[in-house]
């Protein structure tokens, strides 16, 4: 095999190699005479068939596949000699196609890692902005828990539904006077107030009480989830069996152990561990953002525009869900466009910087474990059902690209931590509203860009020191708890913790586990027809 560079520009390289015919010959007799003593032919006895006739029997296959494992040899002693590092998989093609008895003449091309220099480890100068939760905020919390455990009780036959209060109903919608598919239902819970339903479902169900009947006057949302209704008037004709008030619940020890917990105390202490541990995650990501900003400024080299461009589509791919979910949603798609270039410099940095920290870790020893990415691999299977999990797991082991992937971020988070362990640090108090805001704020390596549309931007922006939310992300939320375990005291707890202000984020999962509290006697409400609600889980238009 010969190989002869063609291309040698920047981090870009491309190679002829050559396979001589001889080489690809002996691996097909290679081949032949492995297989041949298994190789059944009438008249012959087994083991026993000469190999040219297996040659003119398999030798299609064989030669393909002694051709394909040459070019695979060729590759790899080509990327062996050259003492090249593949950023990406190179880009092979076979000149000419082939013929048997001929030399195969292949061009490949790829793009190469650059050559990085770990820079010194002394320099950085951090400042860790820690947070304690205030009784204020355990309060909240205290009470959000409250209001997502409350119960509620049957009201009066004369008493009129008001907001916050659970109403069933009977229902059946129609389009121009005709009913349409799913659209019939019973005794389905709505909390009054909840935004779960259709815009205009819920308000008209204020002043209805028990046995009353009575039309409602829609129009589905234009990003419904169902064409034939998506943007069209409507009416739903109810009947109300029943209508619940809320009954108060009081944060003491009975509430506690409703939950699974000892007492009151307790339940507070895990409240206020909750909120540290989010708080915590603020820090950290405030000093991972500084950390990020003080490499990318002090480093300046090119990088694989391959990688670039993958990056960038993994940005463009995000905001432009985002943008999509914006009430305006053709003028945020416009200011992206604008800001493309931006948006890919974004790129450009955070693939900087990744193989940074990458050089970083391997100069210092930094590693993932087998046991760690034993749990990576088990945490990220238990997101799938049951039965795929298994599978999920062997996928993971034959593909080392995805099994890359999955340690990734891992790998990112303990070169960050040793790098923190070497910096010098100083520590300074500060409010929630102060981290966040510092948060928030743009790299300085980016300041001469700031602009007002910068709100938008900061998911890309972000998402290399996303430590915190990506914790948040894999907290269960309310409505997965068991009321009566340990457990769910946690889970509700988690949910508790957060904010007022992101509650919204939650909102449907809040006023979900509510439905089911007020249905414990009675599930067919909540659970028994999903698809036959008006728009519980199809009413985008509240986003």
């Amino acid at each position: 095999m010969q190989s002869k560079e063609t291309l040698n520009e920047g981090l870009k390289r491309a190679y002829t190699i050559t396979i001589p015919a001889s080489e690809i010959e002996a691996r097909v007799d290679s081949e032949v005479k492995k297989i041949a003593p298994q190789v059944r032919m009438p008249g012959f006895r087994p083991g026993k068939v000469p190999a040219n006739l297996v040659r003119k029997m398999h030798g299609e296959a064989l030669m393909q596949d002694a051709l394909n494992a040459s070019i695979q040899d060729g590759i790899q002693k080509t990327i062996s000699d050259n003492n090249l590092r593949p950023a990406i998989q190179p880009d092979v093609s076979l000149q000419d196609g082939y013929e048997a008895g001929k030399d195969a003449t292949l061009d490949m091309s790829l793009e190469v890692l650059p050559d990085v220099q770990a820079p010194a480890l002394d320099g950085f100068n951090l400042e860790r902005l820690t947070v304690e939760p205030t009784d204020v905020e355990i309060e909240e919390a205290l009470s959000r828990l409250a209001e997502n455990q409350k119960n509620f009780e049957p009201a009066a036959k004369s008493y009129k539904a008001k907001d916050g209060d659970m109403v069933i109903i009977d229902f059946e919608g129609k389009v121009d006077g005709v009913p349409f598919d799913g659209g019939k239902g019973e005794a389905m819970a709505v909390q009054i107030g909840s935004g779960q339903l259709i815009p205009g479902f819920e308000d008209q169900l204020v002043g209805v009480k028990a046995n009353d009947e009575k039309m409602l006057n829609v129009t589905f949302p234009k990003d419904y989830g169902n064409d034939d209704l998506a943007g069209k008037d409507a009416t739903f004709d109810i009947v109300v069996g029943e209508v619940r008030k809320p009954a108060e619940v009081v944060v003491n020890d009975d509430f506690a152990k409703s939950l699974g917990l000892e007492s009151e105390e307790q339940l507070r202490g895990l409240i206020k561990g909750q909120l540290e541990q989010e708080l915590n995650g603020l820090t950290r990501t405030h000093m991972k953002r500084q950390l990020l900003d003080q490499l990318a400024g002090s480093h300046d080299f090119d990088v694989p525009p391959t990688m670039v461009e993958a990056e960038f589509d993994q940005i463009w791919q995000q905001l432009q869900a985002e943008a999509a979910k914006e009430e305006d949603s053709e003028t945020a798609l416009k200011e992206m466009e604008d800001e493309k270039d931006e948006y890919r410099d974004i790129a450009v940095r955070r693939v900087r910087l990744g193989l940074l920290l990458s050089a970083i870790g391997q100069d210092n020893g930094v590693d993932v474990s087998q046991n760690e990415m034993n749990m990576l691999i088990q945490q990220a299977a238990g997101r799938y059902p049951q039965e795929q999990r298994q599978q999920f797991m062997q996928y993971m082991q034959q593909d080392p690209m995805a099994a890359a992937q999955l340690r990734a971020p891992l790998y990112e988070d303990k070169v960050v931590d040793f790098l923190f362990d070497k910096a010098d640090v100083t520590e300074r108090t500060v409010t929630r509203e102060e981290i966040e805001a510092a948060i928030e704020a743009e790299p300085e390596a980016d300041d001469a860009k700031k602009k007002p549309a910068a709100k938008k931007k900061a998911p890309a922006k972000k998402a290399a020191a996303k430590d915190a939310e990506d914790d948040k992300a894999d907290k269960p939320s309310a409505k997965k708890a068991p009321a009566k375990k340990a457990a769910a005291a946690k889970a509700d707890a988690d949910d508790a913790a957060k904010p007022a202000k992101k509650a919204p984020a939650k909102k449907a999962a809040a006023k979900k586990a509510d439905e089911q509290d007020a249905d414990a006697d009675d599930k067919p409400a909540a659970k028994k027809a999903p698809a036959k609600k008006p728009a519980a889980k199809k009413a985008p238009a509240k986003k």
